[in-house]
């Protein structure tokens, strides 16, 4: 049974979500000081926030048994994203809920800024009757530039486009080719902010994003330039902002975010050519629903392993096709695993190929299952796909893709071979109508069962060989599931993959190994 903490308010719906569920219970726990937070926390699997819960390092690591945390919501700069990325936590957000309700907030703000809306409002109703001191402009022809182009951004340019705007944007991470599907012209930046008569912020805060509105960016926009934030307050300098804004070189500006919320000491507080909202970009009834049953959702999916929507520290991309990729990530974990056994000693480079039309397409989420396998016997430490590549790189061991590795013939074959002091090993696997296959062992080829417990053996192809080990093995009540075994010529090296009913006592490998013509043999759990 799960145990899910609900740190901050969360809608109705999501609760009554939580209620429906048959395998986990919850905890609505909200305002929780730090240290009441850190207290309660060793006891759950799952943690939802909106913006107000800080999960900082401190957090993550008193969460013993934290298994991710969910971000009802867009922003994910309140959550330690790296702490949790290397104690494999996984980090969540929804960013689809309140899309919309942002955009929205965002074109308000900019007709708002324009039309001198609030301020004419407040004139009005103190009796006022000052038409000539809120000449606005309109929209029609105007240029607005868009920075970051992600989903928000997109439907900001969509309703902007309607108004008649010409719409730029810039974004490293977006082709020139959405942009045109869209009608958008992708520009750097240093053009955006010559150009543009309204300029609007869509992107994520990080640290190299953290002020990037500051002065000297401001010096380079349009003289009149009106100045919208939805996304986040530190984004810009707000000190710089309400300079220009005084002297007039910014018209106007729509703010509903701020460094410090709520906002104490804001310079931008008071002006009277700033329309200020309280971060209400996703405060719709719409938006409020959608986003608590998307993260109860999410967080459900994900505690039973069948999907993982929506994570942002994920090495790999995990969306709705998961499960299609879960029987590869799955046979991939167990390569990994095997090799990890059957090594002389610790793993120093790895080398991976994936072939066929379907896992061609793989690449990530199969080499992250691998070293999840590779580590998981060697590392104390909970490995996981989430902080596996990480923990790969701190060990010391190296990951690359290959081709033309091995020789099976097998659609969606995935090939691995590991590294070790003055040792090397290949295994290739694929995916069959019956389920996972090992089909290669450096030389040898068979069709093996990675399944359960696992003798694997190595022996002089002779007479004899499998009646001994029944022998051995009915002895100790020991029954055999499944024997497959590759060679490469009669009277040769022969290897075999023995499945077996039940765990095997300590003594049985003892007396296999005294078998004259069994060169090798180990016991391996998949």
């Amino acid at each position: 049974m799960f145990r899910i903490l609900v740190a901050d308010k969360l809608g109705d719906v999501g609760l009554e979500r939580l209620n429906q569920v048959q395998d986990a219970t919850y905890d609505s726990k909200t305002d929780l000081a730090k240290e009441e937070l850190l207290e309660i926390i060793p006891e759950y699997d799952a943690l939802i926030v909106r913006s107000g819960t800080k999960v900082d390092a401190d957090v993550l690591k008193a969460g013993k048994n934290l298994k991710l945390v969910g971000r009802a919501g867009i922003g994910v700069d309140n959550i330690d994203v790296k702490a949790a990325t290397l104690r494999g936590i996984i980090v969540m957000n929804t960013p689809q809920a309140n899309a919309i309700a942002t955009a929205e907030q965002t074109m308000a703000l900019i007709l708002a800024a324009s039309r001198f809306t609030a301020v004419a409002h407040a004139s009005l109703k103190a009796g006022e009757w000052r038409r000539s001191d809120f000449t606005g402009w309109q929209l029609y022809r105007k240029t607005l530039g868009i920075v970051g182009f992600g989903r928000i951004g997109r439907l900001v340019a969509q309703r902007a486009q309607a108004f008649g705007m010409e719409v730029l944007a810039y974004d490293p991470f977006v082709s020139e080719e959405v942009g045109h599907d869209l009608g958008v012209t992708l520009v750097d930046l240093d053009d955006l902010l010559a150009q543009a008569d309204y300029i609007t912020l869509h992107t994520v805060l990080t640290p190299e994003t953290e002020h990037m509105i500051n002065a000297e960016v401001i010096r380079q926009m349009k003289d009149g330039v009106i100045l919208i934030n939805t996304a986040r307050g530190k984004l810009i300098d707000e000190q710089a902002l309400a300079e220009a804004l005084q002297r007039g070189q910014v018209r106007a500006a729509g703010v509903d975010v701020y460094s410090n919320e709520p906002p104490a000491d804001n310079p931008l507080i008071g002006l009277s050519n700033v329309v200020h909202t309280p971060h209400l970009g996703a405060t719709t009834a719409e938006a409020q629903r959608d986003v608590a049953i998307q993260i109860v959702d999410q967080v459900m999916d994900a505690l039973r392993g069948t999907d993982f929507r929506n994570t942002v520290n994920m090495p790999f991309h995990a969306g709705p096709d998961f499960a299609t990729t879960r029987p590869y990530m799955e046979l991939a974990e167990k390569l990994g695993i095997l090799q990890s056994a059957l090594s002389a000693s610790r793993i120093r480079r790895v080398e991976i190929e994936v072939r066929g039309e379907t896992v061609d397409r793989l690449v990530k989420p199969v080499a992250a299952a691998l070293l999840k396998g590779l580590l998981q016997r060697s590392l104390a430490e909970s490995v996981n796909y989430i902080n596996a590549p990480i923990l790969a790189e701190e060990d010391g061991m190296s990951i690359s893709q290959t081709k033309g590795m091995s020789v099976a013939d097998y659609p969606n074959l995935i090939s691995c071979r590991v590294y070790w002091h003055e040792g090397q090993r290949l295994l290739a696997g694929a995916i069959f109508g019956s389920g996972p296959r090992i089909v290669q062992v450096d030389d040898y080829h068979l069709e093996a069962k990675p399944d359960g417990v696992v003798l694997v053996m190595q022996n002089r192809d002779v007479p004899g060989v499998i009646g001994q080990v029944g022998t051995i093995l009915a002895a100790y009540d020991v029954n055999i599931g499944e024997w497959r075994m590759g060679r490469h010529e009669p009277g040769g090296e022969a290897l075999s993959f023995i499945n077996l009913d039940s765990e095997l006592p300590p003594p049985v490998l003892q007396a296999l190994e005294k078998i004259p013509a069994v060169t090798g043999v180990k016991l391996v759990n998949l």
